[in-house]
């Protein structure tokens, strides 16, 4: 019965690999040391993503509610100084356009609460059935870059980044005013072409 050996070696590497991908994400300074091969694809595209993503919803009848959004939903605004201080935000994700699961191709959900920490490098959303936690890491005077994961339902802990891709989540970190950010998360897992992650810092 050879087997259950072989199943067991297997196991143990695939626990190997996460957990190696785990400490190349904690020690990395460079975000490009700690993502997948899959999110450095998807993070080269993000524009794209986006471009597709506004047009789908568009089509879709969205043209209203998109213009509405003004600079929050342009590829192409964005002033410097990206980073984000530490403190509490409110916080929504914007969907825009279809992979092809999906019947919607624009879906704005209601405010929830993140929140910052760590001196601007730990950003973590605290509540609605669909949770993000990851790191922020420095890029340009532009941008920033989050890489991070999903927590779902009543789940309490997150999954180590990079040992499911459909719970990583990469994305480019934005200042579009002086009381805005966004997080713009092309191609994710599920759904949409793009999730636009809007933040607005909650008064102390």
């Amino acid at each position: 019965m050879r087997w259950p050996l072989v199943l067991l070696g297997t196991a143990l590497a695939a626990g190997g690999v996460a957990a190696a991908q785990a400490q190349r994400v904690e020690e990395a300074n460079d975000w490009r040391l700690a993502a997948t091969e899959d999110d450095r694809i998807r993070l080269r595209g993000w524009r794209s993503a986006w471009v597709k993503g506004l047009a789908q919803a568009r089509a879709g009848g969205a043209t209203a509610e998109i213009a509405a959004l003004g600079q929050l939903a342009d590829p192409d605004y964005s002033i410097a100084d990206p980073k984000l201080p530490d403190g509490n935000y409110r916080c929504r994700t914007i969907k825009l356009g279809s992979q092809g699961r999906a019947t919607l191709t624009y879906v704005a959900y209601p405010y929830f609460r993140c929140r910052v920490a760590g001196g601007g490098q730990q950003l973590t959303k605290i509540d609605g059935s669909q949770r993000l936690t990851g790191r922020l890491y420095p890029d340009t005077d532009a941008r920033s870059i989050f890489l991070g994961t999903m927590i779902l339902g009543d789940e309490e802990r997150s999954y180590a980044y990079g040992r499911d891709r459909a719970r990583d989540m990469a994305g480019v970190v934005e200042r579009v005013d002086a009381t805005h950010w966004r997080i713009a998360f092309p191609y994710p897992a599920y759904e949409s072409v793009v999730d636009i992650l809007e933040l607005e810092p909650l008064a102390p």
